[in-house]
């Protein structure tokens, strides 16, 4: 467990110090200008040297606020004071975010500037979490409470943007996700089974303002039964930890069920909490047993009456998983136990008969459609934008669950690309690519190439189709069988939108 007090959410403290970062202007650029992008870059790797030697010297307030908050590094009561007229020292205390030991001022927490980017624009915040490893300088306590990590920022591109009148974030952790749905919905829920994880979460709606959040204690749905939502949204401790004794069991990522259950546990609860179209997004990881993907195990868990769209982004053995995870708490192999933790991995997959471990993003909603929507794939390549490229997606099953659109027209993202054998008129190969959202590139042949051609808003689909059967001389149904299925891809994957 932390050593360190959990925060103190008092808001008139919490606005004082909000207005003496705001006067110091703790920001990403200006501390990024202060120290060099390159030092910025370094703390990212986990090395804080480089800030330190730009930072030698200078007792600015910026540089003081810089080593006392981003890097968790104790400074000078005086300079610290210098620093925060408006809460002082005494409140920084009373917020449970530092301790004083004579004329220094220890920090007991991070407090980092975080820059976003969503549907309605660029913003940032101040975002406090525990002590990393860096600061701590030492492996995590189980109860650490994270910052805005690789995943957190992966959940918030997915999220679909839509404006909701109520929204859940099951699991806040340090609360961002909660933060970054508060802007599109009339009033958000943020649950954790981590006290500690909630006094972090309710701090940050007050240094940044956010007035319309309620922190719930407990775990999973039970802080919210018997309501319902228009969108939950969940990062939960998803990693799959072997349930032994000596392997840590950190409760930022850890659920503590066995293999994949809180995945199904999620996934089999949710529907139930959902309103009449209200979606439902995660991230998480699931297991390949015996034969049967994990793809295919999670999509047996969804009620078929309900829309699903999973995402598996990469896919791991058990032994790179295990490694992965082992090195994330902190133990790398030059330690004594990393061995130890090696085999409990291994021997907690091979008795489930795991072959592969995938991660990624599903989305449910509680549509009521004839039709649901049920896709699963693979999607290796680089994404970007990804919640409004399912937004669209969902939007496209939608249009083509009352028939094909009369007009269709190309997105202003996708290219065409051929390309040709030496000394070929003929390309071998014609392409179209997707410069945004999923990246896709998929195979077309001459006759779907001349369709996504003419797709231009001036020509309805019958008349292109009609136009290209005489062109290749083939009977006009025959050419739609062919070329149908493959148009209402194009359209699902976003390729082709109808025209409104």
């Amino acid at each position: 467990m932390s050593d360190a007090p959990a925060p103190v959410p008092r808001p008139a403290l919490s606005a004082a110090l909000a207005a003496d970062l705001d006067a110091v202007d703790l920001r990403s650029e200006p501390l990024r200008r202060l120290w060099g992008s390159e030092a910025d870059d370094a703390l990212a790797r986990g090395m804080r040297e480089p800030i330190l030697r730009a930072l030698e010297g200078d007792s600015g307030g910026l540089a003081t606020l810089g080593r006392l908050f981003v890097l968790g590094m104790s400074q000078l009561r005086a300079a610290v004071a210098g620093a925060l007229p408006r809460v002082g020292v005494d409140g920084l205390v009373s917020l449970g975010l530092a301790t004083i030991d004579g004329d220094t001022v220890i920090p007991t927490a991070l407090l980092r500037p975080q820059a976003f980017v969503d549907a309605d624009g660029v913003g940032e915040w101040w975002i406090a979490s525990d002590l990393d490893e860096v600061a701590l300088e030492t492996a995590l306590p189980d109860d650490h409470v994270l910052g805005v990590g690789r995943a957190s920022r992966t959940l918030a591109d997915t999220v679909v943007p839509v404006d909701v009148g109520r929204a859940l974030d099951l699991g806040t952790g340090c609360g961002i996700q909660a933060l970054l749905v508060s802007r599109r919905a009339d009033s958000v829920v943020a649950t954790d089974i981590s006290a500690r994880a909630l006094a972090f979460a309710e701090l940050n709606a007050q240094l940044n303002a956010i007035t319309n959040i309620e922190f719930r204690l407990g775990s999973m749905f039970e802080p919210v039964e018997g309501e319902t939502f228009d969108l939950i949204v969940s990062n939960p401790p998803f990693v799959i930890t072997p349930r032994v004794d000596g392997v840590p069991a950190y409760e930022y990522r850890d659920g503590g069920l066995v293999g994949d259950a809180l995945v199904e546990q999620f996934v089999l609860s949710a529907p139930d909490f959902l309103s009449q179209n209200g979606i439902a997004q995660l991230l998480g990881n699931w297991e390949s047993r015996a034969g049967v993907s994990g793809l295919a195990r999670l999509e047996a868990w969804v009620p078929r009456e309900l829309d699903l769209w999973v995402i598996q982004r990469e896919e791991l053995s058990p032994l790179g998983y295990a490694e992965l995870w082992i090195r994330d708490g902190g133990t790398t192999p030059r330690d004594p136990a990393f061995v130890s933790l090696l085999a409990a991995w291994l021997d907690d997959f091979d008795a489930r008969g795991v072959t592969s471990i995938g991660f990624g993003y599903v989305l449910m909603r509680k549509g009521g459609g004839e039709e649901p929507l049920r896709r699963t794939e693979r999607v290796a390549q680089q994404v970007s934008h990804v919640g409004a490229a399912l937004g669209a997606g969902l939007a496209a099953h939608d249009a083509l669950s009352e028939g094909m659109p009369a007009t269709l027209v190309v997105a202003a993202d996708v290219t065409e690309a051929r390309h040709f054998l030496p000394g070929n008129d003929d390309p071998s190969v014609i392409e179209l690519r997707q410069g945004g959202g999923f990246g896709r590139t998929v195979n077309v042949d001459p006759a779907l190439a001349g369709f996504v051609g003419a797709c231009d808003g001036e020509l309805t689909v019958a008349q292109i189709v009609a136009a290209l059967a005489d062109l290749f001389e083939v009977p006009l149904a025959d050419l739609w069988e062919d070329l149908g299925p493959r148009i209402r891809t194009l359209v699902l994957h976003g390729m082709l939108l109808p025209q409104e």
